[in-house]
């Protein structure tokens, strides 16, 4: 199981694709300033009214009009709130604002899973192991295979009905996911922290569940149960649409999975092009990229997690024309085509065997560059920071 990144380039392409795209992130970065700061404020505000217009429609919810009205604030704000804004302030993508109340480090969203845990499997485990077998967490999450490289075993059979339940409650699954519990099984995360991390998560569910449950029915007086039953819907829809825009962002056909041995020794480069070859893009107009925290230039995410969203846009058709330049796979499509192309890949591999990576060959300079050793997650750490990934977002350790 092989697939080096960019396999079919030189060492001195590999280099030339990591300069340009340094210099690509160093002029943005030079580039932030009031237009940047005006839009995410400006799209925080836009969430709260929504969310406040929203709640107060509710108060009427007994009145099918306003039940549907109401719902649909709500379900659009709690989108914002956790794609556009929560998503990306934990990556640290506003910290240059230097705004107490827009920082990755004071940043508490509205969703189920805790900042700081969502922070260590997201931000540090999965962007420093993307696709990488074995070592990528997000890759099916621990319970779904999506690659015919993940050992197969008889509780994957039922996975094409389990993924409509992650959709369904997706914040509670990662929730549960950032406990790593599987983790704590294995003798690789201690007892203590796990508790310390379930006392946190059940906290975080209880408040969430309070508010959203009890205190804004309560409020609704002789609409509480339609508003209970509106809170309810609001939070399946953000569930189902995150869950959507996340599977589409990464399993689609054209989303390429590595091993150990692959990322061994990686160059900046190299990292790179990991990040083309294993994102996907999703097409769309403004409102799709904006209600996507847009994740739907993946690609451009995966190579600048802390670039604010709303410059992808501006930079993605600059990494389309270095791929075509290079020859290197850059995957974009429709969200109905990439959907099917996720769900065809969870029924197929939910069953025994299924297509593995091929073995591609490298040019030998910079094979022989390479560390021939399975890299330690100090190295990857170090080179992270060597590429300028910014460390001061991401927890100070790693769970091996």
């Amino acid at each position: 199981m092989s697939q080096t990144p960019g396999a079919h380039l030189t060492k001195k392409q590999v280099d030339a694709i990591a300069e340009e795209l340094d210099a690509l992130a160093a002029e943005i970065r030079a580039d932030l300033g009031e237009s940047d700061a005006a839009y995410i404020r400006r799209v925080i505000d836009v969430q709260r009214k929504l969310e406040i217009a929203g709640r107060g429609t509710l108060l009427f919810s007994i009145l099918p009009p306003a039940w549907l009205a109401g719902t649909a604030m709500l379900s659009v704000a709690k989108i914002l709130a956790s794609m556009e804004i929560g998503h990306n302030v934990l990556h640290g993508q506003w910290d240059w604002m230097r705004d107490p109340d827009i920082h990755s480090s004071t940043w508490e969203w509205d969703n189920t899973s805790t900042s700081e845990g969502w922070k260590h499997t997201h931000n540090h485990l999965h962007h420093t192991y993307t696709n990488v077998v074995g070592k990528d967490r997000d890759l099916g999450y621990t319970i779904m295979r999506v690659s015919g490289d993940q050992p197969w075993n008889p509780a994957y059979l039922f996975q094409p009905a389990y993924n409509v339940l992650v959709a369904l409650f997706f914040e509670q699954a990662i929730a549960l996911y950032d406990l790593e519990f599987d983790e704590a099984v294995k003798g690789n995360l201690p007892w203590p922290e796990f508790r310390q991390r379930s006392k946190s998560m059940w906290k975080k569910i209880g408040r969430q569940s309070l508010k959203d449950y009890v205190v804004w029915p309560l409020l609704s007086g002789p609409s509480a149960p339609t508003t209970l039953l509106a809170n309810f819907t609001s939070n399946i829809a953000r569930n189902v649409w995150a869950h959507t825009i996340i599977f589409c962002g990464h399993f689609p056909d054209g989303g390429a999975i590595f091993s150990e041995e692959d990322i061994a020794g990686e160059s900046r480069g190299e990292w790179y092009l990991r990040q083309m070859e294993g994102s996907c893009n999703i097409d769309g107009g403004q409102l799709m990229h904006i209600m996507s925290g847009n994740l739907s230039f993946q690609i451009e995410h995966h190579m600048f997690p802390d670039l604010p969203s709303n410059r992808y846009q501006e930079i993605s058709p600059r990494v389309r024309e270095i791929c075509e330049r290079y020859g290197i796979e850059y995957t974009s499509g429709p969200l109905g085509k990439q959907y099917l192309q996720v769900v065809k890949k969870i029924f197929r591999y939910a069953l025994p065997g299924g297509a593995k990576t091929e073995e591609r060959e490298v040019d030998p300079e910079r094979a022989s560059s390479r560390n021939p050793r399975a890299v330690a997650d100090s190295d990857v750490a170090d080179a992270r920071e060597r590429r300028g990934v910014r460390a001061a977002a991401l927890p100070a350790k790693v769970a091996a």
